[in-house]
């Protein structure tokens, strides 16, 4: 074995075996993958195959599509079959909930050009002619997926991977790791040591282990899973094609051809988990004891929906483990704080997602940049607050939910509440109807007296439309307040800050007093963060941000290297905050401060440190509705009292709750990007408008080449939001957006904007196309729905209210 490296893989799963062919396919010859037992000899030797193009994330479906497409060139390079079988996929709908899933699926699949089609139930026996067609009203067709040969497409990779330099051993159990000084590790083996500059945890059933080497604690829990293959159906035989790879949402179950049988397979309710605390280090190729009592009544529905399963016997039972991470993503990128530590785990879908997993971790190993956003798979989506315990209670919550719908107005109850501000129990009195973000509960809306503090999970308009309506209203017309703690805060003091912060933030540094929006580029010129930067002293800021974002960017910021005269720290814990917004906010606040709130004496984005009633604060005139507004952050054993001395104040002005949902009415009606929404790491400061914000006469910030490139050039699509026309329900989430009959663009963000009585899409379309007035249509659950472009926000588009 060799005894140094350029980077190490622990884990010859399909996963570890793509990242060692990506790296070497990148130009990374000297690498190695350790297995401690065969390759596939954890979860991937007994999964099903399966592969498809599905998810929620675009960019996910993007690199799923990656995948496939990728198998044919590694049986090229390699020799190696995948054992494909290209059958494409079924998704069946048995109630309106579900067919409004399938039609989402199918707008968003016309932009990522995949080739999708709802169909009739009668075409989609055609397809499958097992299913009892009285069961279901819709389907969804699409051309990508199928299913491969487990074993012969990881061999492949590897396969590949060795063809190109690239080296692997296996029984080779790694016993520990140790870092250098340069960041460098060596890694002990139990047959010899390995010096690497990098180290990639691949493990599987096996990552939560390999973690802990290096004192970190993975948010991953391995489940039991269950599929059956049937004996021979008559109703196969004969056919000149297998049927298509199918999933049947209201029967909780998938199936595909398995020869001339059935391979059935569901994601239970009440799910199992397997080794709770450490993974057996003996475990290999093997398979758990089956379970048929408690799975009888979840089969029985896969036999009611497809009879002609049930009339034969059980030729095998499969049981074994899969990981999972507490959303069901996968965890993919570097980890804060351990230099040259990357986790490419909890990746379920392997035989859909681990080319793209390789293709952006090797990426991001060798450029510093994935290439691509994929926040939605980043390890850094989840902080502390993801503890065993969380991840225990998640993780079962998550595989029972595997193939049923997910609502984008619904909140899933697991693990609630863990994070709470000192006010939770107060809003909840008020009627707050609480949904979560990075851990913290937070308010979405309030029901009023008489209206029940829940929402019926819905694609289209709930019972809190109306309810979201009158609190737009009360801040437009009047005053409102608005909890603020589940923002990302930091705090950068000490005599370099300023010098570090005007390298890594592409805007102007503001001066003492003074607040400054500030969008954070990487080196490729592409969106990190859009932030805002009060500077509190002279060597003394405050930032906010996107709250879900903190562990991003505190990694973000520790990649930066601050350097010793310089010191970040999250706020997370440490402030909390409201916002107070409407035009009798600055009555209000007069009401409890001493200072001068009138517009010459404190302008918008002026910060000072003073006191509202009773509590020391921060306080900046700033906010995200477009009203004139405040925010006022205090440390946590104040927060109780300024938020009972703001409510008791702004009793005879009217003052109301208003929650997240109608924040993101009253920013759109503003024309407000968010990120993680709007703002990504995939568009650039052109295409997203933030380039007003960039200081170009600074001479050296992080992306600046890049950031210039595209200012000669200009951006080749831009960030815009749109009237929809005649629509009955808003928009979830990259729609199709479409011109002349062709997907041109797509929707990032909606909402109702209730004040200007419109329903608003934001997202991106070509510059050339993107003008005001521009005609679209938005394919809004296989209705195209006529759109306009309004670049000048609906609501006030002067700014007179913001400066009032």
């Amino acid at each position: 074995m060799k005894d140094s490296a350029r980077a190490v893989i622990i884990g010859g799963g399909v996963v570890g075996a793509s990242v060692l062919y990506h790296l070497a396919k990148i130009g990374w010859t000297d690498v190695l993958l350790l297995e401690k037992s065969e390759l596939t000899s954890g979860s991937t030797w007994h999964a099903a195959g399966g592969m498809h193009t599905f998810n929620g994330e675009a960019n996910i479906s993007r690199l799923q599509k990656y995948t496939i497409d990728l198998y044919r060139e590694i049986e090229q390079l390699s020799g190696q079959s995948c054992g494909l079988h290209p059958n494409g996929g079924l998704m069946l709908a048995a109630n309106p909930g579900e067919l409004d899933s399938l039609r989402l699926i199918c707008s968003r699949a016309r932009y990522l050009g995949m080739e999708t089609q709802m169909i009739s139930v009668a075409e989609a026996q055609q397809l499958n002619p097992l299913l009892d067609p009285s069961y279901f009203i819709g389907a969804l067709w699409r051309a990508d997926g199928g299913h491969c040969d487990p074993s012969g497409t990881t061999h492949a990779y590897a396969k590949a991977a060795q063809r190109l330099g690239a080296s692997l051993e296996r029984f080779t159990r790694v016993l520990s790791l140790t870092p250098r000084r340069d960041g460098s590790w060596d890694v002990v083996t139990d047959k010899g040591t390995v010096h690497a500059e990098h180290v990639v945890n691949c493990a599987g059933l096996w990552a939560r282990e390999v973690g802990h080497m290096v004192g970190i604690e993975l948010p991953v829990l391995a489940m039991e899973h269950h599929y059956l293959i049937t004996e021979d159906i008559p109703e196969l035989a004969g056919r000149p094609r297998e049927i298509v790879n199918t999933t049947d949402y209201s029967g909780e179950i998938y199936l595909r051809q398995e020869r001339r049988g059935v391979l059935i397979g569901t994601y239970e309710p009440h799910g199992v988990v397997w080794a709770p605390v450490k993974t057996p280090e003996d475990f290999t190729m093997q398979l758990l004891p089956e379970d048929f009592e408690r799975l009888a009544p979840y089969f029985e529905v896969g036999f009611r929906h497809f009879p002609a399963l049930g009339r034969v016997g059980i030729r095998k039972a499969v049981n074994g483990p899969f990981t999972f991470a507490p959303d069901g993503n996968p965890l993919v990128g570097p980890v804060r704080g351990v230099r040259n530590y990357w986790v490419a785990c909890a990746v379920m879908a392997g035989f859909s997602q681990g080319g793209g997993i390789g293709l952006v971790l090797s990426r991001w190993m060798a450029h510093n940049d994935p290439g691509q956003d994929i926040i939605s798979m980043d390890v850094a989506r989840f902080g502390a607050f993801a503890t065993p315990r969380y991840t225990a209670l998640k993780v079962p919550e998550n595989y029972a939910r595997r193939f049923r719908l997910a609502y984008p107005n619904e909140e899933l109850p697991a693990a609630r509440p863990v994070r709470r501000s000192p006010i939770y129990e107060r809003l909840v009195a008020a009627g707050a109807v609480m949904g979560v973000n990075f851990g913290l509960e937070h308010a979405l809306w309030f029901a009023p007296s008489g209206v029940a503090p829940s929402e019926t999970p819905t694609y289209r308009r709930s019972e809190a439309f109306p309810v979201v309506r009158e609190e737009c209203l009360a801040v437009r017309r009047g005053v409102g307040l608005y909890e603020t703690t589940n923002y990302g805060k930091y705090e950068v003091s000490g005599r370099g800050a300023r010098a570090w912060l005007d390298r890594v933030f592409a805007s102007r540094i503001p001066r003492p007093g003074r607040i400054a929006l500030a969008p954070m580029l990487n080196a490729a010129g592409r969106i990190m963060g859009d932030l805002s930067m009060a500077c509190l002293a002279e060597d003394r800021f405050l930032i906010i941000g996107s709250g879900f974002a903190e562990e991003f960017h505190l990694r973000w910021f520790w990649e930066s290297q601050p350097p010793a005269d310089v010191f970040v720290r999250s706020a997370a814990s440490t402030l909390a905050g409201v916002s107070i917004a409407g035009p009798r906010s600055r009555e209000l606040l007069q009401r409890l401060t001493r200072i001068d709130l009138s517009p010459q004496a404190f302008r918008l984005f002026q910060v000072i440190e003073t006191a509202v009633g009773l509590a020391p604060v921060i306080l900046a005139r700033a906010g995200f509705t477009g009203e004139l507004g405040y925010e006022i952050w205090t440390t946590p054993d104040y927060f109780a009292t300024l938020y009972e001395e703001l409510r008791s104040a702004g009793e005879s002005l009217g003052l109301v709750h208003f929650g997240g949902r109608a924040l993101s009415s009253l920013r759109l009606e503003k024309g407000y990007g968010s990120f993680n929404k709007d703002f990504r790491p995939d568009y650039t400061p052109g295409e997203t408008g933030l380039d007003r914000y960039i200081d170009f006469a600074k001479e050296d910030f992080t992306g600046r080449p890049a950031a210039l490139a595209e200012r000669r050039t200009g951006a080749l699509r831009r960030f815009v939001v749109l009237e929809v026309r005649e629509a009955d329900t808003e928009v979830v989430g990259f729609e199709s957006i479409m011109k002349d009959g062709a997907a041109v663009g797509y929707v990032t963000s909606g909402a109702y904007g209730h004040y200007v009585g419109k329903s608003l899409a934001a997202g991106y379309v070509p510059t050339a196309l993107g003008s005001e007035g521009a005609e679209f249509n938005i394919d809004i659950f296989g209705e195209l729905r006529a759109a306009t472009v309004r670049l000048q926000p609906l609501y006030d588009p002067q700014g007179v209210r913001l400066r009032s």
